[in-house]
């Protein structure tokens, strides 16, 4: 796949290449990781370990992985993933998604899932784009609201965290009839 290219991030497929930059930006920092399933890697080594993990699921087609890549400085500020591909239903799942303490609250997930979506709905011609989040992640949940999804419920105890608690999992969506506003809203809030 080409690169999505937008003003603030272009994505990219995830590569051992950007190993250095994503330790940068997102290693040895507790909070970036606090929700995700990895542990916080600590060391460039163990970011690599995670990048294998994750290129091991897209060998297996489990997921389609992409570093999010800042305009400015041309380094690997995060990474982002489509999930649970289904054509034959035209549903996706945008997950797996963290970047660096310092791109939080700004254009970056805006724009990022903005070119995720428009691939999604207009090139791929999915009609349902599912989110998800622990229910006790405050800051995702606000997130995805702000994108325009809507917040469809909460599967109890669907995974096991990190710690081995079970985790309740609060589900979004965004079908595609309700494409042309949530864009027309991403845009707008880019400007």
């Amino acid at each position: 796949m080409t690169a999505l290219v937008g003003r603030y991030v272009r994505l990219e497929p995830l590569a051992y290449s950007h190993t250095e930059d994503l330790f940068l930006h997102c290693g040895n920092d507790e909070e970036v990781w606090r929700w995700l399933s990895q542990h916080n890697p600590i060391t460039s080594d163990a970011m690599h370990q995670i990048i294998t993990r994750i290129l091991i699921e897209r060998d297996a087609g489990e997921r389609e992985p992409f570093a999010v890549i800042s305009m400015e400085t041309q380094e690997a500020i995060g990474t982002t993933s489509f999930l649970d591909q289904v054509p034959e239903h035209r549903r996706v799942e945008i997950g797996w998604t963290f970047y660096g303490r310092e791109f939080w609250r700004s254009p970056v997930n805006t724009e990022t899932k903005l070119l995720l979506m428009t691939e999604a709905f207009e090139v791929r011609k999915y009609d349902r784009v599912a989110l998800k989040t622990d229910l006790k992640n405050d800051r995702s949940q606000a997130a995805i609201a702000r994108l325009g999804a809507k917040r469809e419920g909460v599967l109890r105890h669907l995974v096991l965290r990190k710690d081995g608690s079970p985790r309740d999992t609060v589900f979004y969506s965004i079908l595609g009839e309700e494409w042309p506003s949530v864009k027309a809203g991403l845009v707008g809030a880019l400007r």
